[in-house]
């Protein structure tokens, strides 16, 4: 399926009243339209996913992560202020940077990855 056999408008999450966009119904209903939004996509609005963010990674031998207590430094593969890991069930979604809110740790995302086709 190419980008132009079928356009869904994203909804608007934010509460702005955007009317539906007309999508073409491909195949299913050739000589009739569809009116979509944020109602058609109510459906999954409360399936939990896993969300991570990953500062970095490092690898190291059992003896040695055995041999860890408490002040221990693990140096990890990322520099300071280099950008983190978002991960969606798995799945590399974003790039972002730590920041502090309210005295708990957060993540902005400064970066979308878009999704590999293939």
């Amino acid at each position: 399926m190419s980008d132009n056999d079928s356009k869904v408008p994203l909804p608007d999450l934010e509460g702005g009243a955007v009317p539906p966009e007309v999508v073409d119904a491909g195949p299913l209903a050739p000589d009739e339209s569809v009116h979509r939004g944020a109602a058609d996509l109510e459906a999954v609005f409360d399936v939990p996913v896993q969300v991570s963010a990953v500062l970095g990674r490092t690898r190291m031998e059992v003896g040695d992560l055995l041999k860890l207590g408490p002040g221990a430094v693990l140096e990890l593969d990322r520099k300071v202020g280099e950008a983190i890991d978002i991960y969606v069930n798995n799945r590399l979604v974003a790039r972002g940077e730590v920041v502090l809110v309210e005295e708990k740790l957060g993540v902005t995302m400064t970066e979308i990855i878009k999704a590999d086709t293939n």
